[in-house]
């Protein structure tokens, strides 16, 4: 059969899987690709380079044949490309939108209304003790069921995915599931939202909305290197949600969520800005399969007024250094670094610029559940606004006001390609080269 038959195949395949229309084949990558571009699909993580140049090293889909080398315009020839775990090269061109064609109420089953949903869980007539049961909780997680046949991507593993010149992922999640060797490169990603939020009154003392869906989750993986993105809700913020039962209509999750006993990865040159609970590295206070995984390296990515998770951390060896943290929103900022159960956190030469409102011992939080985590942090830069450049320990500034005192742990990183820069140097070179746009294609 040909190639070109069993690509539209495999279009056709996943667009009947999500109840969409069939569209054309894929178009392979010719001579109108950028050579910087093919160049950079084809580069492996330098050894080195952080956690995930570990063992095998990451290579995604460097070593992809002719016959799979891809460029995609649509949800579902994104869909069809990335699957499988032969050696890819899947280039994104132009804007994908995972919800093209569909709404929310297309979504929506037909027992489910929001207004009704409301009506029956509020916490004045179903109380905070349990979570929503009954017909309408039902009729909401099948209304999200349906949502998710679309919008939820699985990437396959050996995989590279490169975003060429003006291309954007809106409201995809991106599910790196259970795989090995995956590269996410030059993509600009975008409110990955839940349509059907649950709503959990046991959460916290006042019940929280909580969605379903990540940009990028990475789950069960190992091998991962995701650089020069950028992340965001684009113009679908959650603090432009109403307020349901006093609380946020949370619609994101997060933006690059690393979980479920995942393992050796890079998170290297990205643009995180405008998101909520931005980073989460482990999911579960649970000892068992995270132990001895959930190692991570952050360097030299730009953190521009997220609220959370930048990174929380459960068990995992996690190295964050010579990042550009730019917190000025002071209603939205909530913390920075979460050192949760068993974590060993490594936080070297990183910049927070702030706001005078955001005080410096609400950086870091202690998670710690029913064990302590540890975080060293050495060589830390801050400055209000235009002011002067300071040095500070925000470990201490988080221990001068709280007790018990987080200390610091016995690991130090070793997979760094190069020392890390100096701190006063992070935010001119971080901004100068971080995010999509920034490889020369």
């Amino acid at each position: 059969m040909r190639k070109t038959t069993v690509v539209a195949a495999a279009v056709a395949g996943a667009a009947l899987l999500a109840g969409a229309a069939v569209s054309a084949p894929i178009a392979f990558a010719g001579a109108g690709t950028p050579p910087a571009a093919l160049a950079s699909a084809r580069q492996a993580l330098p050894a080195g380079d952080g956690w995930a140049s570990d063992t095998t090293g990451t290579t995604g889909g460097a070593l992809a044949d002719a016959d799979h080398v891809f460029t995609v315009r649509t949800r579902d020839e994104l869909a069809a490309a990335v699957a499988g775990d032969t050696p890819k090269i899947v280039f994104v061109s132009g804007g994908i939108d995972a919800n093209a064609g569909h709404t929310c109420a297309d979504y929506a089953d037909p027992a489910y209304s929001l207004d009704a949903f409301l009506a029956a869980y509020d916490p004045a007539v179903w109380g905070r003790a349990t979570k929503p049961t009954g017909p309408l909780e039902d009729a909401r997680a099948r209304s999200a069921k349906n949502q998710g046949a679309r919008v939820n991507i699985k990437v396959g593993g050996n995989t590279t995915i490169v975003g060429l010149g003006g291309s954007k992922i809106t409201g995809a999640n991106l599910l790196v599931e259970k795989v090995d060797n995956v590269i996410l490169r030059n993509l600009r990603l975008e409110d990955a939202h839940d349509c059907f939020p649950s709503w959990d009154p046991t959460d916290g003392a006042l019940g929280n909305w909580n969605s379903l869906y990540d940009t990028v989750t990475v789950t069960g993986s190992t091998h991962v290197w995701a650089d020069h993105n950028n992340f965001s809700d684009g113009n679908n913020t959650d603090e432009t949600q109403p307020l349901y039962f006093g609380r946020p209509y949370q619609v994101h999750d997060g933006a690059l969520d690393v979980i479920r006993a995942s393992d050796l990865v890079t998170i290297s040159w990205n643009n995180f800005f405008d998101h909520d609970k931005t980073m989460l590295i482990g999911s579960s206070n649970t000892v068992g399969a995270d132990v001895g995984k959930l190692r991570v390296t952050i360097h030299h990515n730009r953190f521009a007024n997220v609220g959370q998770r930048v990174p929380r951390v459960r068990f995992g060896q996690v190295d964050v250094y010579s990042n550009y943290f730019y917190a000025t929103d002071e209603d939205s900022y909530s913390y920075s670094w979460g050192v949760g159960v068993y974590a060993s956190l490594y936080a070297e030469n990183n910049f927070l610029l702030r706001s005078a409102d955001i005080p410096l011992s609400s950086v870091v939080y202690d998670w710690r559940g029913t064990a302590p985590g540890t975080i060293t942090e050495v060589g830390t830069a801050t400055r209000i606004g235009t002011g002067p450049v300071s040095a500070v320990s925000l470990v201490d500034e988080y221990n001068a006001g709280h007790e018990p005192d987080l200390t610091a742990g016995t690991w130090v990183p070793t997979l760094r390609a190069a020392a890390p820069d100096p701190a006063t140097a992070v935010p001119a070179l971080v901004s100068a080269k971080a995010g999509a746009g920034k490889l020369g294609f």
